[in-house]
């Protein structure tokens, strides 16, 4: 146990909670070691206000002697020398005792306690079996409990406890000892949660008074760091963090606030004079010294960052991240330069960054203290960023204070040097035993120039090697060329160089314009001092030529080479060029475009080539060239094969363009970089919505900073100057004395015949030659043999037959030439011929275009048409007329019947796509006169019309209606609608009943006509029929018209039989109502006897000398308006006689209200083949099996009336089993269209709704 006189130490890192002891003091000596060992065992809940998330603590208590002085006076809101918790201890067992003492005692210590208005205490009575045995008259021990709590704890019962011999090894003295350390760590978190509540509102009190005047920053700074400190106390230190991390938010609110204009008083004690710079001090868990500043209200900006930001070190190395330390670190220094100038705070020159460098080192010194070397390898990423930020502070101090020139500091700068130590002031003791302190290490470099350079070169390979280490090669680089900045001072332009190659190695890879101009302006400086010629004059070439630089510099670099061109010796040539470069131009010029005249680079044999070079020089002055060179690759004459029309590069005006690419940014391989995407980004205030911060972020950072590290991709420009050779070409494009002007520059070269390809392109300015070694995209050249070709093709989308339709004729010479008497001969179709036009010419193409005639000779078999004369390679074009005939034979129906009753399958008709046009394809032989075989041309015509025919029939008699369909896309004018019998019979008649003889018929439309058939004698049993007319374009002449011949055939033309139907209402009823049973019936009557060709056709039975056929019927209702009761189809024998009839009863139920349409009435042949005779059934009975209803159903949507046994298995009239094999099975054959006349076809009957219906169901149709 604590010294009971001593004072409560505070601000340590091993502060507790405070708990005062009254009472007998050497029992609680007995019993301190045990209650502080387990007290914290447990953990308790802690729940806080606010909806805060409940945590699991350990609670450790400080416990001293209770004095009056302990106990908080009126405004004193500390708490760490707060009281949380008054104990009073006792072991007291008789009356006489605890009235003569204990009771005064106690009163005393309540009457202190309410004197300051401490509520959290507790009595703990102790009972000890010693005592017990030396007093046998005393009281029980609840007695004395009693007494206490009736005297002192009336209302807090709980207040009271009682603790048998806790020394005692005993099940029950242990659950006495259990339940007085729950009952005190419960008092002790109540106590503790209850002062912390009310501090809180005490300290976000005083923060909301930070707008009045007076309001003191540090003040509530010491507020809410004891705060912290009560949770660095109990352990919760991410609570405590998150205090600092407030104070650390207010603070730089209010110092960019006072940088807007919006300045606080309290502000004006941070702008002091900065007169220290003795860095962070992270060794210490609390600086006392900066806190005693800070609360006196002294601190500058520098003590006060300093202090909060140990604070937060301390408490993030506590929460073991001590890789965030690092990232706070570097934000923290930005931050304080940043707030010092906010600020405008007076510093010397050089303070910050000394600040700043002994910062660094003492933040990697205290992560190195706290984390082992595999940890610190690991994590380099955190790291590496503090070690670059302390090597460029310690090089700006080194320029600043002339440690870096060749001569050494001057005695202004050596004053300088003592003034920045100085600031330093004295060592640290936590550091004064460190031989590698940041304090030491400072002192030592700005101490000499070889000191200076030993610290400065470690700080920056131990940064690069980090930076390799974790793959920031970028990050490496830059520290890279800062060294080379370095060795540039120090006079060592070698190292320098190599530093600078390899940061122009990633900034030409990734295609960074400016940073690749500024370093090759120091490699150019690197080259120059180390008298590498060659190299120097390459890289002024690309300096020359780079836009990033000023005219007067590029000037300067061109100058550099011209000089050096005029002052080489005889015969010596440099070849300048980098294989970065091999796709692209080169640093002095830029190949743009080629262009061939001819524009399709393609001549035939004895014609010359030119070739236009279009070169943009880079140059920033004119350039006179002694020769421009251009290398080919030539082979022999040959005929052109199929595919050395066109070259993929060319394009249709003999233009090769080629890829142009900034020499500043060099040929990165790969695809091109992709764009920038830049977006801008806001920061406002929540309240005003004013405009605090703003920038630019790039979104796809994540594609741009690819690493490309390609070791070949930029190579030393002496290795390369060495690769480079110019091909000894025996054949060459040249261009004496030629001036380059800045810009673009039109070169003309004339090639011979030959095939060749462009290889390489030279340029010699003086005894300096520029050289392209390949030429890319590949551009080539071949003499050509090219033979005659000749295409036919339409005018038009498509040609219609029936018209006189127009086709082109183009024939390509090539290398024949067209001579008089030439022609060509076409076989002759009679299905196509060719018209005759006396004005035939043809156009000769070239470069000029001229006419010519053509005459045309027909002969019955063969058209000859004369060509005139035509040179080589030449086009020649003319048209000719052609008309092809429409078939007048209409299409056979593709399931025709054949005699033997099969179906007859033909190939489909080919249509046009989306048009239903039929095609014609005509076929024509054309002979050539250059060539021994013949050609072979197709031609595809569509027929504009699709007829139809139908027979119409009413009673006995009938009509023909001819429907003509408009199927193409052209307005046709229709006239003189004929229909004739082709057999001529003299007793029929066709009787027109159409009105108008000329009509216009428009695309996809119809045009329909009717005529009436009559004859005088026995009708006929087939027609033979012609439909004619006459058509023509719409807006053509009557002379355009041209004929239409429509031929069909009809059988089976008169009236059979006749069906007439009768709906009759239910007894007692004067209309049908739905739902009622009605009934029908159905009377078929035979119109006629049969002719001779109609007696082969059916099939008929006789008994007892009468003559019967069989038909079928069947009484269906496709509009479901009828329910059939009972059987819908059955078998009639009809007597072979005119006006025979047969009478069908059956009833049906309408199934809605209104005027219904008669159901329908189908009437089928029945032939029953050589089905046994006893099979037949009666003369009125019906079918018995509906399978044949359904067959005949099925027969009559699929239009086919072919046997039963076609259609698969069907069930038998005399039984109902499935015949798999067997003699032929009956069959239903279909009327023919006519044969059957339905008298109720139209006819309706009134159908009344039900009484008992609600809803009105009626039917309109």
């Amino acid at each position: 146990m604590e010294s009971h006189e001593e004072k409560p130490i505070i601000y340590t890192m091993e502060n507790k909670p405070i708990v005062t002891c009254a009472g007998d003091q050497n029992l609680f000596t007995g019993l301190y070691g045990l209650l502080s060992q387990q007290l914290p065992r447990e953990p308790m809940e802690w729940r806080r206000s606010y909806g805060r998330a409940p945590k699991m603590i350990h609670l450790e208590a400080n416990f001293v002697q209770f004095k009056e002085e302990l106990l908080p006076k009126e405004g004193n809101k500390a708490l760490l020398t707060f009281p949380f918790l008054h104990i009073y201890w006792t072991d007291c067992c008789d009356t006489e005792t605890y009235k003569a003492s204990v009771k005064e005692d106690m009163q005393r210590w309540q009457g202190a306690l309410r004197l300051h208005g401490s509520t959290d205490w507790l009595v703990v009575v102790v009972e000890s079996d010693g005592k017990k045995k030396n007093k046998t008259n005393i009281l029980p021990r609840t007695s004395i409990l009693d007494k206490i709590r009736n005297d002192f704890c009336n209302k807090q019962s709980d207040r009271c406890v009682a603790l048998l011999d806790p020394l005692k090894d005993s099940s029950r003295s242990q659950e006495s000892w259990n339940s007085f350390l729950t009952k005190l760590r419960t008092l002790l978190l109540m106590s503790f949660t209850k002062n912390l509540g009310r501090f809180e509102d005490d300290m976000r009190t005083l923060r909301e008074k930070r707008t009045e005047p007076g309001w003191s920053f540090c003040d509530y700074f010491m507020v809410q760091e004891e705060l912290a400190f009560v949770f660095e106390m109990l352990q919760q230190y991410e609570d405590a963090l998150v205090q600092y991390d407030e104070l650390d938010a207010l603070f730089t609110q209010y110092v960019l606030n006072f940088g807007a204009g919006d300045g606080a008083n309290w502000l004006g004690s941070f702008c002091q004079p900065v007169r220290a710079w003795s860095g962070l001090l992270l060794r210490r868990p609390i600086d006392m010294e900066k806190r005693e500043v800070i609360q006196r209200g002294e601190a500058s900006l520098l003590d006060l960052r300093s202090y909060l930001f140990s604070r937060q070190c301390t408490l993030l190395i506590f929460l073991q991240r001590p890789w965030e330390v690092t990232q706070r670190a570097l934000d923290l220094l930005h931050t304080c330069v940043q707030e010092l100038r906010l600020l405008e705070v007076s510093v010397l020159q050089g303070a910050l960054d000394c600040w700043v460098f002994l910062s660094c080192l003492e933040v990697l010194h205290r992560i190195e203290g706290c984390c082992d070397r595999s940890q610190l390898e690991a994590n380099f990423s955190h790291t590496v960023g503090l070690w670059t930020y302390a090597t460029e502070k310690l090089k700006s101090l080194g320029y600043m204070c002339g440690l870096v020139s060749e001569n050494g500091p001057s005695s202004e700068e050596l004053n300088r040097t003592v003034d920045l130590l100085a600031g330093l002031g004295t060592e640290k003791p936590e550091t004064v035993n460190s031989l590698q302190s940041p304090y030491k290490k400072l002192k030592e470099a700005l101490s000499s120039v070889e000191a200076f350079e030993k610290h400065y070169l470690e700080l920056s390979h131990a940064a690069l090697e980090m930076y390799r280490a974790i793959g920031r090669l970028r990050s490496g680089r830059l520290v890279g060329k800062s060294l080379a900045e370095f060795y540039m001072r120090k006079g060592d332009p070698q190292m320098a160089q190599t530093f600078l190659q390899d940061a122009l190695k990633s900034y030409t890879a990734e295609g960074w314009s400016l940073p690749i101009t500024h370093t090759r302006k120091q490699i150019a400086e690197c080259q120059k001092q180390l008298q590498k010629t060659e190299d120097y004059l390459q890289t002024s070439a690309l300096l020359a030529s780079d836009a990033n630089l000023s005219d007067e510099e590029r000037k300067h670099f061109c100058q550099e080479i011209l000089t050096f061109a005029s002052q080489a010796s005889e015969g010596k040539a440099l070849l300048l060029h980098r294989p970065e470069l091999d796709k692209d131009m080169t640093a002095f010029a830029q190949l743009r475009e080629l262009q061939f005249h001819p524009s399709a680079a393609t001549v035939h044999i004895g014609a010359a080539l030119q070739l236009e070079l279009r070169l943009c020089s880079l140059m920033p002055v004119p350039v006179h060239l002694e020769q421009l060179v251009c290398t080919v690759h030539y082979s022999e004459i040959r005929p052109a094969p199929a595919g050395s029309q066109r070259r993929p590069a060319l394009s249709p005006d003999g233009t090769v363009t080629f890829p142009a690419t900034s020499p500043s940014r060099g040929a990165a391989p790969g695809p091109a970089a992709p764009a920038l995407e830049l977006q801008e980004i806001q920061d406002r205030s929540p309240s005003d919505n004013a405009l605090n911060s703003t920038g630019v972020v790039c979104k796809n950072v994540h594609l741009l900073m690819r690493i490309n590290d390609n070791p070949a991709s930029l190579d030393p420009p002496s290795a390369a100057a060495s690769a480079i050779t110019v091909e000894d070409g025996a054949e060459m494009l040249k261009a004496n004395d030629v001036t380059l002007l800045p810009g673009n520059n039109s070169i003309v070269f004339s090639a011979p015949a030959g095939s060749y390809t462009l290889r390489q392109l030279c340029a010699t300015v003086g005894q300096v030659q520029f050289v392209l070694p390949h030429i890319y995209p590949i551009v080539q050249y071949d003499v050509y043999s090219q033979d005659p070709q000749l295409t036919v093709e339409p005018l038009t989308e498509s040609l219609l037959a029936g018209l006189p339709q127009r086709v082109k004729f183009t024939i390509l010479t090539g290398n024949y030439t067209v001579k008089k008497g030439d022609a060509l001969q076409l076989s002759n179709s009679d299905s196509m011929p060719i018209l005759h036009s006396s004005a035939c010419s043809a156009c000769i193409l070239t470069n000029q275009v001229g006419e010519a005639s053509v005459s045309i000779q027909s002969s019955e078999k063969v058209t000859s048409i004369s060509l005139p004369q035509t040179p080589p390679y030449h086009t020649l074009e003319f048209q000719l007329e052609v008309l092809c005939h429409i078939p007048s034979a209409p299409a056979r129906a593709e399931s025709e019947r054949l005699t033997n009753g099969e179906v007859r399958h033909r190939p489909k008709n080919r249509t046009r796509y989306n048009s239903g046009m039929a095609s014609i394809d005509q076929k024509v032989s054309v002979d050539c006169p250059w060539s021994i075989y013949s050609t072979l041309i197709s031609l595809t015509f569509y027929t504009p019309f699709k007829a139809q025919h139908s027979l119409l029939s009413a009673g006995k008699r009938k009509y023909i209606q001819v429907c003509l369909r408009n199927v193409s896309d052209t307005n046709f004018r229709l006239a003189n609608q004929t229909l004739a019998d082709h057999q001529c019979t003299p007793s029929l008649q066709l009787l027109s009943l159409n009105a108008k003889t000329h009509q216009l018929v428009y695309s996809k439309q119809c045009v329909y006509s009717l005529w009436e058939v009559k004859w005088a004698t026995e009708p006929p049993s087939c027609l033979q029929c012609v439909f004619t007319a006459s058509f023509s374009p719409a807006d053509a002449p009557d002379t355009a018209l041209k004929p239409y011949r429509y031929e069909f055939q009809i059988e089976r033309v008169t009236t059979l039989y006749s069906v007439k139907a009768e709906i009759q209402p239910a007894v007692g009823e004067q209309h049908c109502h739905a739902g009622a049973l009605c009934r029908l019936e159905v009377s078929i009557t035979r119109v006629m006897d049969p002719s001779e060709a109609e007696r082969e056709d059916e099939e008929y039975t006789e008994s007892e000398g009468l003559r019967t056929t069989k038909l079928m019927y069947e009484v269906v209702d496709n509009s479901s308006n009828w329910a059939v009761c009972g059987k819908s189809s059955g078998l009639v024998s009809m007597p072979v006689a005119a006006m025979a009839t047969h009478k069908v009863q059956m009833e049906v139920m309408p199934l809605f209200a209104g005027k219904l349409p008669f159901p329908s009435i189908k009437v089928s042949k029945y032939l029953a083949h050589s089905a046994p005779p006893t099979t037949q059934p009666e003369a009125d009975s019906c079918l018995e099996n509906d399978n044949l209803s359904l067959l005949d159903k099925g027969l009559e949507d699929q239009g086919d009336t072919a046997s039963l046994r076609s259609r698969g298995s069907v069930h038998s009239l005399g039984s109902g089993e499935q015949q798999q094999r067997g003699p032929p099975m009956p069959r239903l054959e279909s009327f023919s269209p006519g044969q059957v006349f339905n008298c109720s076809m139209a006819r309706q009957v009134l159908v009344l709704p039900s009484t008992d219906d609600h809803v009105l169901e009626v039917n309109v149709t």
